[in-house]
Parts: structure tokens; C-alpha cells; sequence
């Protein structure tokens, strides 16, 4: 896709990516504190929502789902993902293929890796796959790029962020996901790091409504095109006045008590 890529999941050159990848991440906990939310179809009805432009889903959610929902929401479809049942090195075995994920009408795909992990050099192999293959369908590839393992000390540390950003460019990613580093002087590096990859922050576990705006504003200030998010959203009793003062946030350029104020109480 590069340069100038990725049109099918943006906006006004910005990004909205709802998540919902947590079923097999994290398990249905994750879903408890709002316990429609186990209903997939409850998380596609909110990416609906204006501000979301696209939805990044497994496999098997994409199947059975995703067809009653094609003409309004945009799929990311995520290739691989592991349970946190298991011990040991991090590591995310791939479920989808990238035909597969084409056959089933997504605007792009997503690969999690785990640079650190005594797995690295099979996930870098395995991803090389991916992009490649993904470049023939003129795919987009969105990269979670966590670093992780005994390789790695802290992963929230400026540099470990900014060199998660540089290994997106470096593998040919076209959109990379990495956590927030603590400052917008920190994000500034890590989306220097990145060159032309566009780099969103995770949204993480829930938070503070005013203190979560104010992470995404920063990201946004220090260069990054936008936001992946799950629970920040749909884990709230009101998504729609989050997604609502998110769009004023991302794609107004509202300040973050701006966009609560201006938000559907």
C-alpha cells in the first residue's frame, strides 16, 4: 500500500479502529462490566457510529457477524491472537489467512507481534507472509507491535515505544498500534520513529473519560493520525457519548473538555 495508505479505514486522514479482539485475548470477563457487550452484535451496533471508521475482529466473530453489518462498518480482520491461559513467552499464533480475510470483504488486515519474545524470529517470518501477501490484494496491514518477553524490561519505557514504532516501518507495516509512552514529547519520537507508518495509540484498559481524551489529544499533537479502542468504549454505559466527544476530538480537533462538553449527555 505505501505511500499514502490506508484510505479504506480512515478519515480525513485519521483513524477510529474499534476493537473487539478481547473475547480471545482476555476472555469474557472483559465484558462483564456491560454484559450486552458479550453479544458481538452489540459492538458492531456501536461501530456504526460516525466517528468509527473501521472494526478489528477475529475470525470467527468476522464470519458470523460482519456480513449483516457490510455496508456500514469497515473490517480490519485480525489474523492471529492468543489466549492469557497459557504460560511462558509471548507469542500469537496466526488463526486467518490473509485470503481468507480477503474472501470475507475486509478493508484491511491486523497482525499482533511481540518484539522481545524468544518467539520474535518466527513472528517476523510469519508477518513477513502476511504483508506480502496482503500487498497483492492491496490490503492495508495494521501492526500491533507490543514489545514483550524476557528481552524486555519495561514496556511503557520512551524508547521501547519509539523502537515498537520503528520495527512497523522497518517490516513494512502501513499502520501500527503501540501503547502511549507517557508524554507527548515521547509520542513525538515514537511517530518520528515510525516515518510514514500511521501510529495510533491503544486506548487500554478503561479510564477516566477526561484523562483518556486528554491521552488521545496528545497522541494526535505529537503527530499520530488516531486511535485503537476497545473497552474505553464499549465497556462505558453511554459508548455513543464517548464515540461522540472521540469525533470531536480526532476529527474536529476539539480539546478534550471541548468535546465532553459538546458530547450526547
Amino acid at each position: 500500500m505505501r505511500p499514502n495508505a490506508p484510505t479504506a479505514i480512515q478519515r480525513d486522514g485519521r483513524t477510529l479502529l474499534l476493537a473487539m479482539d478481547h473475547g480471545l485475548e482476555h476472555g469474557p470477563t472483559d465484558f462483564e462490566p456491560v454484559p450486552d457487550t458479550v453479544d458481538p452484535e452489540t459492538v458492531f451496533d456501536v461501530a456504526t457510529h460516525d466517528a468509527v471508521t473501521a472494526l478489528a475482529v477475529g475470525k470467527g466473530v468476522a464470519e458470523t457477524y460482519y456480513p449483516s453489518y457490510e455496508d456500514d462498518v469497515a473490517l480490519v480482520a485480525k489474523l492471529n491472537g492468543a489466549t492469557n491461559l497459557r504460560l511462558g513467552e509471548p507469542v500469537s499464533p496466526k488463526n486467518m489467512t490473509v485470503d481468507y480475510a480477503a474472501e470475507l470483504g475486509a478493508d484491511a488486515v491486523g497482525y499482533t507481534l511481540y518484539p522481545g519474545s524468544n518467539h520474535e524470529p518466527e513472528m517476523f517470518e510469519e508477518f513477513r507472509a502476511v504483508q506480502e501477501r496482503a500487498r497483492e490484494y492491496d490490503l492495508p496491514v495494521v501492526l500491533w507491535s507490543y514489545p514483550r518477553g524476557q528481552g524486555v524490561k519495561n514496556d511503557t519505557k520512551a524508547d521501547v515505544i519509539a523502537y515498537a514504532a520503528r520495527i512497523a516501518l522497518e517490516l513494512g507495516a502501513d499502520v501500527t498500534k503501540i501503547k502511549h509512552p507517557g508524554s507527548r514529547e515521547a509520542m513525538a519520537w515514537a511517530t518520528r520513529a515510525a516515518g510514514e507508518v500511521d501510529v495510533l495509540v491503544s486506548g487500554g484498559s478503561k479510564t477516566d473519560e477526561r484523562a483518556f481524551l486528554e491521552t488521545v489529544r496528545s497522541t494526535l499533537d505529537a503527530g499520530g493520525t488516531g486511535l485503537a479502542v476497545g473497552r474505553n468504549v464499549w465497556q462505558r454505559e453511554d459508548p455513543e457519548r464517548m464515540l461522540d466527544a472521540l469525533e470531536r476530538v480526532v476529527f474536529e480537533d476539539d480539546t478534550p473538555d471541548a468535546a465532553l462538553r459538546g458530547a450526547v449527555a
